[in-house]
């Protein structure tokens, strides 16, 4: 069954997902990363065992973005994985979104789901956001996808060249000794 993620599934969830990031699958996550953005996730359960994991996470009007997306390891090949990926096209359709995202080594399986291949470079600067906590930023090898729901109209407000170019701020903190 698939279903909202409580509180209780974090552990279970950053131990799926964390496996995923041992292999150098996708990032990993943080409990706090977790909490943070409990609501974009979903889970796959069989009794109290979380088996799958999937976010959705709005980036425009008309753009989400399916991620973190992971199923425990002995039970991958079962199908988990499409259900939650048909999981979030299903919710981006009520939701009025017309696209979908993922960034993604699991070409193949995203291909499977619906998704075609798209060019990195008309996504917009947000979606990159995550990429300064990996250690690929600077020679990133992840395959954009995308999945057009051609049935929801496209009704997002227009982004503007100022929007579209801009740069993220991202803070450091420089530790001074004296000596």
């Amino acid at each position: 069954m698939i279903r909202e993620a409580h509180i209780s599934d974090v552990p279970q969830m950053a131990a799926i997902i964390n496996d995923c990031a041992e292999r150098g699958l996708m990032l990993h996550r943080s409990l706090s990363d977790f909490y943070d953005s409990l609501r974009n996730f979903r889970v796959y359960v069989e009794g109290d065992a979380v088996l799958g994991v999937a976010g959705l996470r709005i980036m425009w009007a008309n753009l989400a973005e399916v991620y973190a997306l992971a199923v425990a390891p002995d039970t991958r090949g079962k199908g988990i994985g499409r259900k939650l990926v048909a999981d979030c096209v299903q919710q981006a359709e009520q939701l009025g979104i017309r696209k979908l995202f993922a960034l993604t080594y699991e070409q193949a399986f995203f291909e499977r789901c619906g998704f075609g291949v798209c060019d990195r470079q008309h996504l917009p600067l947000k979606v990159w956001s995550e990429c300064v906590r990996c250690a690929k930023h600077d020679a990133c090898d992840e395959i954009a996808m995308q999945y057009v729901l051609e049935h929801v109209p496209d009704l997002a407000p227009p982004i503007s060249a100022a929007e579209e170019t801009a740069g993220y701020d991202v803070p450091v903190t420089i530790r001074r000794t004296e000596g």
